[in-house]
């Protein structure tokens, strides 16, 4: 009785351990999600078959999401448009713009655009290198005409590119651009920790990108931030000596309510609650920031210029809740909020789903800068 006993008690044990252990990792995985650094390399989608203007995809999620999104592939990019046929396992879309690929051709099928202004938008740039405290981060110039510049913010683990479909609306209004990198990414200097700080931090890279900006002659700045961007936004909007110089704020899908973004994230893994939470108070234990402050609905900035606020209905990183939510808020927090929802499309895609939309919101919002 005594050795069965013990034996129960040593498979009791045993259980106990695999799940904290189980959970333990999950919570610690679940933080890496948040403010581990990650540089993406090729995609593994294929070419099926092309020519007369098309190209079939292997059939995917992504390459069965109807908008306008990009193939790169051995060096080479294809922008596709709508799907204009589909069988099993096959989906063949128009080709917009750029090379086309052959038959076998293994890329990478998304949403963001490649390459650099030039390469994407035939658009004429500089390489600039911002001054940062941690040292020189590179930044995209397109000139323009007036002392209003637009300044560009990606997202989380993104690049530069990430932002390029802005560009061309910005360039026709004559505005100058500066499409910016900051602590972590490619070809920048890597933060003291080598962590993300979701905003906490970044914002000082964008501080020295608007200090940049003005020693080339910038007066008033517009913000455009993406995803993540929209964070950093936010917290040089708080706690920036330069914060006045902001007129205008594009945020497209801030993820700025990081529990939210969380509980969001386990329910798709059909994970308690709980490891979600957890996961955010890991995270700010590595990073020593506090997420509450990046909220911009519980906290927002002291500095609350005009905005736009973007954000597709079917996000599967950032609820769309969080942005109709701030939005709504706006009169009561003293904040100019114009919010403008798009139907599909996964994180930051509005753009993709509705090009000629997401342009005209865009060009309306940065219309009177170009006139003054």
């Amino acid at each position: 009785m005594a050795s069965r006993r013990k034996r129960l008690w040593i498979g009791v044990a045993a259980v106990l351990v695999v799940l904290i252990g189980g959970a333990g990792y999950g919570v610690w995985w679940g933080s890496g999600q948040s403010v581990e650094v990650v540089h993406y390399g090729a995609g593994s989608d294929s070419v099926l078959a092309s020519g007369n203007g098309t190209v079939t995809f292997k059939e995917t999620a992504k390459t069965s999401q109807p908008g306008t999104y990009w193939f790169e592939w051995s060096g080479a990019h294809t922008m596709v448009g709508d799907i204009v046929a589909r069988t099993p396992g096959r989906v063949t879309r128009k080709v917009v713009g750029g090379a086309v690929p052959s038959v076998g051709s293994s890329g990478y099928f998304g949403a963001v655009p490649p390459g650099d202004p030039k390469v994407t938008w035939d658009i004429d740039f500089s390489e600039i290198m911002v001054k940062t405290e941690l040292g020189e981060a590179p930044a995209w110039y397109v000139p323009g005409k007036g002392d209003t510049w637009v300044i560009a913010v990606h997202g989380q683990n993104g690049r530069r590119k990430a932002e390029l479909s802005v560009v061309p609306v910005v360039h026709r209004l004559g505005l100058p651009v500066l499409v910016v990198s900051y602590r972590n990414d490619e070809g920048a200097p890597a933060s003291p920790d080598g962590l993300l700080h979701l905003g906490d931090s970044e914002w000082r890279d964008l501080e020295a990108a608007v200090r940049t900006a003005q020693g080339m002659g910038a007066r008033r700045i517009v913000i455009y931030g993406t995803s993540m961007g929209g964070v950093i936004a936010g917290q040089f909007l708080d706690r920036s000596r330069l914060a006045g110089t902001v007129s205008g704020v594009i945020m497209d899908a801030p993820p700025y309510d990081f529990d939210r973004v969380a509980a969001w994230s386990v329910q798709k893994y059909h994970l308690p609650g709980a490891v979600g939470w957890l996961s955010n108070r890991v995270a700010e234990w590595r990073t020593g920031i506090s997420m509450d402050r990046l909220n911009l609905l519980s906290h927002p900035p002291a500095v609350r210029p005009r905005m736009l606020l973007i954000h597709t209905d079917a996000d599967l990183q950032a609820p769309v809740q969080a942005s109709r939510d701030l939005a709504a808020a706006g009169g009561r927090l003293g904040w100019e909020i114009r919010y403008e929802e798009f139907k599909g499309g996964d994180h930051v895609e509005a753009w993709n789903v509705d090009r000629a939309r997401y342009d005209r919101l865009v060009g309306d919002f940065l219309a009177p800068f170009a006139t003054t």
